[in-house]
């Protein structure tokens, strides 16, 4: 389970102040799929970023399957994100000349994994996209979509319990989306909680859940009204 109780995160400058996050409270489930949207620099990226430990909070209480994440050095956030958290951007970050089995090993190299155990990882992620039967192409040699379902494996490769997705269809035409949502629906049918930042608010309504950002604080979906969770 995830549950963030009254985060803040507050950047400053010479100048100005700015609350990305103002007393933000939300509480992500065991296997929930949810999808957050709001309008641009409400805070969805800053949110995203907390939530994988990608930088801190200035305040409040963030939980990550009972252990309080809030404040953790980089060492530790760097364990943690490793064991439980994958990510897919919506830039596919694909090293162009690698093949896509060496694109989704290179993650398992850095964490330790010997060269059987990241074989087998390796071709269980590209089964599970699709893509066994292409793992010695490059990236230039796949369509968008295809290219999207790349970085998919190569999170699922970590075995992640939590999968943050910011903009995943952001660069996919209609049709490419759609295939990506389809393929995210059924890795949550598997149990992997999701977290997927979207403008698309047909996607956004195929979640589990959708939850708001607004000037910083989550608002209910339908009213907008700022709710407290947790």
């Amino acid at each position: 389970m995830l549950s963030m109780k009254n985060i803040n995160k507050l950047f400053r400058t010479d100048l100005v102040e700015t609350h990305a996050l103002r007393d933000f409270n939300l509480q992500v489930n065991e296997g929930e799929f949810v999808a957050v949207t709001g309008p641009s620099g409400s805070g969805k990226t800053t949110f995203l970023n907390i939530a994988g430990l990608l930088e801190n909070a200035s305040g409040g209480e963030y939980w990550l399957d009972g252990e309080n994440v809030a404040n953790l050095s980089d060492s530790g956030a760097a364990k943690v994100r490793n064991h439980k958290i994958g990510f897919i951007f919506q830039g596919f970050n694909l090293i162009p000349d690698l093949n896509l089995a060496e694109n989704v090993e290179l993650p398992l190299r850095y964490r330790g994994f010997n060269g059987a155990e990241r074989k087998r990882r390796v071709e269980e992620a590209l089964s599970q996209v699709g893509l066994a039967a292409r793992q010695s192409h490059l990236p230039s040699q796949l369509s968008g979509g295809q290219q999207q379902r790349v970085a998919i494996a190569r999170a699922l490769a970590g075995k992640p319990r939590f999968l943050l997705a910011d903009e995943p269809t952001g660069n996919l035409d209609s049709l490419m989306a759609r295939q990506v949502m389809e393929l995210l629906e059924d890795i949550n049918r598997k149990g992997t909680t999701i977290i997927m930042v979207t403008h698309d608010g047909e996607l956004a309504r195929r979640a589990e859940r959708n939850i708001q950002i607004v000037d910083g604080q989550v608002c209910d979906f339908l009213s907008g009204r700022a709710v407290v969770n947790g």
